[in-house]
């Protein structure tokens, strides 16, 4: 205790973290398990710890007291007392400065060293001996924000579900390589609010930005030594301060609001990848750098051994969210990134272990139910990635209502399908009309698949027809991580090709897989360069890689201004303009009011599919027109190796809206009746008009 310190008060136990005033700053942080809390402030520069001050209250397991003489800018970390009893679950290390876990900004990035971890690397007893060196001299550090900001008449796209296209990018990746920014702009927010770069998202069509994830996370020990770095970022080590790496030299978190009211002033919802599922510290071996060290026993799920971890991610420890701090944690971090800097949305990174109870997923968890019971984060966009790597963990279409889903048996099945494999027709159908065998339920709508063919994890749409196997050499693991079952197909070569033919078809399977996307009911979604062939020369686990193999070529867009994303435009905009392409309710060939079905099966020959087509493998061409109050849509898929002609539905004035074997046609809107000639490897979409 520090009685003598003049401007040292109790303070309160509410809000958590560190809270200016406007005279002072409230210090508050939880911790259940600790014996002493102090409070460590540093110089500007953060290389010189200047004072230490024991936190004086201690409520409800918080830990609190106010500092009249701090204001915003105030370098800070926490050192915090308690038994380091590893075989019991605790691990307390005051020689570590630790993060505060609700710091709205982070100083400095971390710098590699033993003195980072809580034990003594290289003893004999392993993670049992404690460590006793300082970290802080390694060590980031929070900062003292002043949050308050002039959002002006900043308004919320409010997108319907039914009309949102996504667009998956990456912060860095997205103006890294744009030439026409001042070097200190590029791969930073303030870099993405450019008005050039917000237009070329306008001049495609897409309605949301779901970017990788921005809050605060460290590049991994092991790829620093390998030259490598975290690029992704599903390493967060802070839940509300933006990653530093992506604020500009002179700039500060401010720039990432300025960045979502840019989008917001073109009609753009920004929606955030977060990882609540575990942090950067890793398994009992990893760093100590804030919540181990703080209250690793309730931060954390331990395993039967507390010494240990239950793992449910892959990444060495699992946030435990059926602790009642810790959840409060994770809703205040989601309401903060939402009332304070307008977000519209989340994507939950390996989302199930969100609703587990160890081994159990269960729908009706605690945090799926603090969610949906919130009044805040019920009215914005919540998107799952629907698996982990524990048992039970691959749970597609058992969320809650509410929520969307990644659907990656739509990715596979319509890969394979493009590719010819048997046995493909019937799925891609489902698939075509929002997997209602997965999301119809409790009310759920076609919305809540979320549609697509590429995303960051994997190839991208050009490897996607340009690879049959992985090349991820790059990544020093001897092209041993990443997946193998990619259902892809090189056209012919593997990899780079100069050959006109192979580079024809690709062409054309790369239209054959965006326009499925767009034309399936659902949430389409695109990935970051895939509107212009951005290639990571065959490497489907890219993680490590920052560097020009992960950053979008702006000069490709500049040279083909009629390519490839072109098409992608005009895509988004048929979709757009066209109601039954994203309907409310899913379709069942049930009739519609003038006696027609509203979505109808049939094979080349125009008769109605029956059981046996969709049961024989070698299906691999059909039509399904919708229709509804006097239009009618048809579209016309043909994955055989030759063309087919297509019996169209009675009456005339049809008209080929696209034809992925040739893009003029489509747009010159050519007339057809009768039938129509589907090339090999190809999509036609047509459409007319009635009484």
């Amino acid at each position: 205790m520090q009685p003598s310190r003049p401007f040292l008060k109790p303070g309160l136990p509410f809000p958590l973290g560190a809270t200016w005033d406007g005279t002072g700053v409230n210090f508050a942080l939880f911790s259940a398990n600790a014996t002493k809390v102090e409070l460590c402030l540093f110089d500007r520069a953060g290389k010189r710890e200047l004072e230490r001050v024991e936190l004086p209250e201690y409520t409800d397991e918080i830990w609190h007291g106010y500092l009249s003489d701090i204001r915003p800018g105030q370098l800070y970390g926490y050192r915090v007392h308690g038994p380091y009893a590893p075989n019991e679950g605790h691990r307390f290390n005051p020689n570590k400065l630790l993060l505060d876990p609700y710091a709205l900004a982070l100083h400095g990035e971390i710098k590699w060293h033993d003195a980072l971890f809580g034990y003594r690397i290289g003893s004999a007893k392993g993670d049992l001996v404690m460590d006793k060196r300082d970290s802080a001299s390694v060590m980031p550090k929070c900062i003292v924000v002043d949050p308050a900001v002039t959002w002006g008449n900043d308004q919320r796209p409010r997108t319907h579900w039914m009309n949102t296209i996504i667009y998956e990018a990456h912060v860095k990746g997205m103006t890294a390589r744009r030439e026409d920014l001042p070097p200190q702009l590029r791969g930073t927010f303030a870099g993405l609010a450019q008005p050039q770069v917000i237009e070329h998202l306008v001049k495609l069509g897409v309605t949301a930005v779901e970017l990788m994830p921005v809050q605060a996370f460290f590049d991994d020990r092991h790829l620093i030594e390998r030259g490598l770095s975290n690029y992704w970022g599903y390493n967060t080590i802070g839940f509300f301060a933006p990653a530093p790496r992506y604020i500009s030299p002179e700039g500060n978190i401010h720039e990432f609001k300025l960045m979502v009211r840019r989008l917001h002033e073109a009609g753009i919802e920004v929606i955030l990848d977060v990882v609540y599922n575990h942090t950067a510290e890793g398994n009992h071996m990893g760093p100590t750098l804030s919540f181990r060290g703080i209250d690793n026993a309730s931060y954390y799920i331990l395993a039967d051994d507390p010494r240990y971890y239950f793992d449910t991610t892959g990444c060495g420890n699992t946030v435990n969210l059926r602790h009642q701090r810790v959840l409060q944690m994770v809703m205040d971090s989601l309401r903060y990134w939402v009332e304070q800097c307008h977000v519209d949305g989340f994507r939950f990174d390996l989302a199930s272990s969100l609703g587990r109870d160890r081994d159990a997923f269960d729908h009706n968890s605690v945090f799926f139910d603090a969610v949906r019971q919130d009044p805040v984060l019920s009215r914005v966009k919540l998107i799952a990635e629907p698996w982990d790597t524990g048992p039970n963990g691959y749970q597609v279409g058992n969320f809650p209502p509410g929520w969307a889903e990644w659907n990656d048996r739509y990715r596979d099945t319509v890969r394979g399908f493009w590719k010819g494999d048997e046995g493909a027709a019937g799925p891609l159908a489902g698939g075509l009309l929002g997997s209602s065998d997965l999301f119809e339920k409790r009310g759920r709508r076609p919305w809540s698949s979320v549609n697509f063919v590429a995303a960051h994890d994997g190839f991208t749409l050009a490897d996607v027809v340009s690879y049959n196997d992985k090349h991820n050499e790059a990544n020093g693991e001897d092209n041993n991580d990443g997946h193998s079952h990619n259902l892809s197909w090189n056209c012919g070569v593997e990899g780079p090709s100069d050959d006109p033919e192979v580079l024809k078809l690709r062409e054309k399977m790369r239209r054959n897989l965006i326009a499925t996307v767009l034309l399936s009911q659902g949430t389409p979604m695109i990935l970051m360069g895939d509107e212009i062939g951005r290639t990571q020369n065959g490497n489907n686990n890219s993680y490590c890689q920052d560097n020009e193999m992960n950053w979008l070529d702006w000069q490709a867009v500049g040279e083909r201004p009629e390519g490839f994303h072109a098409f992608v435009a005009r895509m988004i905009d048929i979709r757009r303009r066209q109601p039954l392409l994203a309907q409310a309710r899913f379709l069942h060939g049930d009739k519609t009011d003038d006696g027609e079905r509203d979505v109808r099966w049939c094979r080349p020959d125009g008769e109605r599919m029956q059981q046996s087509d969709w049961e024989n493998p070698d299906t691999r061409a059909m039509s399904v027109f919708f229709t509804d109050e006097g239009l009618q849509l048809g579209m016309l898929f043909n994955a055989h190796h030759e063309p087919l002609d297509f019996v169209l539905p009675e009456g005339d004035g049809w008209r080929i809206t696209v034809d992925t074997d040739d893009d003029e046609r489509g747009k010159a809107a050519e007339v057809v009746s009768g039938s129509v000639s589907v090339a090999d490897r190809s999509l036609i979409l047509v459409e007319r008009r009635h009484a």
